[in-house]
């Protein structure tokens, strides 16, 4: 691993760290914020996954969100990769919702995208690998994000119970099964076999999900993308059939933008705390 950017941030370190990811064949960069409780002779911290949306990158939240400051505050690790695989012997297309930047946080099946596009392995498995051995962390994990990137959350956490102790979203794609990105996106990643769909929708994975994790979800009413690619109406409806838990707060006013994510990050950053300090 190499370290290529560190910068002060509320007491800690904000850094970037560039390495060669097997599981995808690439070089990868993953931010990590470590707070000031990281630093000396202290207790291993916990660690909260953030996964952004179509076109980002690890930037994108370290530099608009603002969660330094509440991770500070709670002593929690803050880790956000990039969206995909990135590099010129990636397979990428002309568009901004598939390929490179939007990888869906799946594992491709289908040519030319399987080759590299496994970011379900890489997030569930060896970045919290990498990042347990190369920082004072422990194996205590919860996970959010963001659109594309709410959509990764929900799903992996639902489809690898016991992994996470908590899991959020900002205005997730929720039933990608059903709108144009899912559609766009699982046709080219996972070709046309419906089935394959559902083991990476949300709204299908909830009712037979083994694990009854509480599913806290932030969506503003003015998103230009609510009625058209979230529908977050789905999940609630999904979650009353199976009795699943579910907090959906409908934000008056706010849009898809991370104005957005800045308003209420904080309160996220405190249910993941609560949930890992309950953990033990």
């Amino acid at each position: 691993m190499e370290r290529v950017e560190r910068r002060a941030c509320f007491g800690g370190w904000q850094e970037v760290w560039q390495h060669r990811s097997a599981v995808l064949d690439c070089d990868m960069r993953f931010a990590v914020y470590l707070p000031p409780q990281a630093e000396g002779e202290h207790e291993a911290l916990p660690v909260l996954y953030w996964l952004s949306g179509l076109t980002c990158n690890e930037q994108n939240f370290i530099t608009k969100a603002g969660a330094q400051r509440y991770a500070a505050e709670h002593g929690i690790v803050l880790v956000a990769p990039d969206t995909s695989p990135r590099g010129e012997d990636v397979a990428n297309d002309e568009a901004y919702d598939l390929g490179q930047g939007a990888g869906f946080y799946l594992n491709a099946t289908q040519a030319p995208w399987a080759a590299h596009f496994r970011m379900e392995d890489y997030v569930v498995d060896e970045l919290p690998r990498l990042v347990e051995e190369n920082f004072p962390v422990s194996s205590a994990r919860s996970i959010s994000g963001h659109s594309m990137g709410g959509h990764g959350a929900l799903t992996l956490a639902l489809r690898h119970p016991g992994r996470y102790r908590s899991v959020s979203a900002f205005s997730p794609i929720v039933a990608p099964s059903q709108v144009p990105w899912g559609e766009k996106a699982f046709t080219a990643y996972l070709g046309d076999d419906r089935g394959a769909w559902k083991q990476r929708d949300a709204v299908e994975l909830v009712a037979n999900a083994s694990e009854r994790l509480p599913l806290l979800v932030d969506q503003g009413d003015a998103d230009e993308f609510l009625a058209t690619q979230l529908k977050p109406e789905l999940l609630e409806i999904a979650c009353r059939g199976a009795g699943h838990p579910l907090t959906l707060r409908l934000q008056p006013g706010y849009d898809h933008s991370y104005y957005f994510i800045a308003s209420f990050i904080g309160e996220h950053v405190a249910h993941h705390a609560a949930a890992l300090r309950r953990g033990g």
